[in-house]
């Protein structure tokens, strides 16, 4: 008997079995990076699976890079990136439909955000031209309200995205906000040497210790945040410029002071030149210690009421806490025994984990009070 056919490689016009969530056609690439490639998909549900009465939908479909498939350590990244979509659905993060292998290829399902992401949107706003601040105060805000609450819940969880920029903030048509491209930026230390020896990152967000390749914590994330928000506000990011290089962008970051915030845009108010300068200063232990009180201080220094989409993002990162403490380890698994390096993601360390059979109804408690809060973020932020 003839050996059965290999399934064809995942490529557009292929599909992709995800289980018995039912299977993804793919379509063309819409992106790219050093651990993967996206792709546009369709995904029809199973008729006799549990989401059977869906219509089928557009998907954005993660594959784990041709080049490095089969590296132990870029596979291990890839499914702690899964493990980190899978642990907790906040609103303000890529919604995760699951991990899948097909025929070897390892490939993410998740979300596709119907709008564009924040650079674009300021790439239109900085091409009307007209007077600062190239967002207004309450819409920037608006949007770091979202990637504040987003990081918390992350950070909650002993998780850094490493690559937050204004390109990985996606904006819906309906104003709502989404964190993406969390595995493309994990690099293994052994793959820094295809970015030219240079740490991976994007150059104009990357905090001083990720320039160095130093080990990183989630001030770098807030770092990072604090550099989209002074974008929003300017229409720049406040190291680079079109005549610098990677390399001295990277240099900036080490030695440069940002310009105060009230110097490029009239009527700001003197308190947020303050909450910048913390913010973006070169040691982290001079940084604000949470995405919780750097928003709070941008939005004292703004003089912008609190909000309930705002305090629904606070409990939304409570919730994570607990999932925290109650899920297994994440680096239990095939890929524990894995020799660690200093650019490996952080296992979600546990100091007072619940015992195993008190696991699921916390676990159970845990997600459905995300849901509920999750609602609330959602009516808070979403466009009338």
């Amino acid at each position: 008997m003839a050996a059965a056919a290999k399934r064809q490689r995942i490529g557009p016009g292929s599909e992709v079995a995800l289980g018995d969530l039912g299977k993804c056609v793919v379509g063309h690439t819409i992106g790219e990076g050093g651990m993967g490639v996206v792709y546009r998909g369709w995904l029809y549900y199973n008729p006799a699976g549990r989401f059977a009465h869906v219509p089928e939908h557009p998907v954005a479909l993660k594959v784990l890079h041709p080049l490095i498939r089969g590296k132990p350590r870029a596979e291990r990244l890839f499914r702690h990136e899964a493990d980190v979509l899978s642990t907790l659905s906040h609103p303000n993060i890529v919604h995760y439909f699951g991990m899948f292998d097909h025929d070897g290829e390892l490939c993410i399902a998740m979300e596709l955000v119907q709008g564009e992401s924040l650079a674009e949107l300021l790439q239109r706003a900085t091409s009307r031209g007209g007077a600062l601040p190239r967002l207004p105060v309450t819409q920037a805000w608006h949007y770091l309200a979202q990637l504040l609450g987003a990081l918390e819940s992350l950070h909650a969880l002993g998780i850094v995205h490493r690559d937050v920029k204004s390109a990985n903030l996606l904006i819906r048509t309906d104003d709502i906000a989404k964190l993406t491209d969390f595995g493309i930026a994990r690099f293994p230390a052994e793959l820094a040497k295809q970015s030219g020896g240079m740490a991976p990152g994007t150059a104009a967000y990357m905090a001083p210790e990720q320039v160095m390749g130093q080990p990183l914590d989630p001030r770098a994330d807030l770092y990072a945040a604090a550099i989209v928000m002074f974008e929003m506000l300017t229409g720049i990011t406040p190291f680079d410029a079109p005549e610098r290089t990677e390399l001295v962008v990277r240099a900036a970051q080490l030695d440069e002071a940002a310009p105060p915030i009230t110097r490029l845009v009239p009527g700001m108010p003197g308190a947020l030149d303050i909450v910048f300068a913390r913010a973006l200063a070169k040691h982290r232990d001079l940084r604000y210690r949470s995405a919780r009180e750097l928003g709070d201080a941008f939005r004292g220094a703004l003089g912008l009421p609190d909000s309930p989409g705002w305090r629904a993002q606070a409990e939304l990162s409570k919730v994570a806490k607990t999932l925290s403490m109650a899920l297994p380890q994440l680096a239990e698994g095939p890929s524990a025994h894995l020799r660690e390096t200093e650019d490996d993601p952080p296992a979600l360390t546990r100091t007072s984990a619940l015992p195993a059979p008190a696991a699921a109804p916390a676990v159970a408690a845990a997600q459905a009070a995300a849901e509920r809060f999750a609602t609330d973020v959602m009516t808070a932020f979403k466009k009338a």
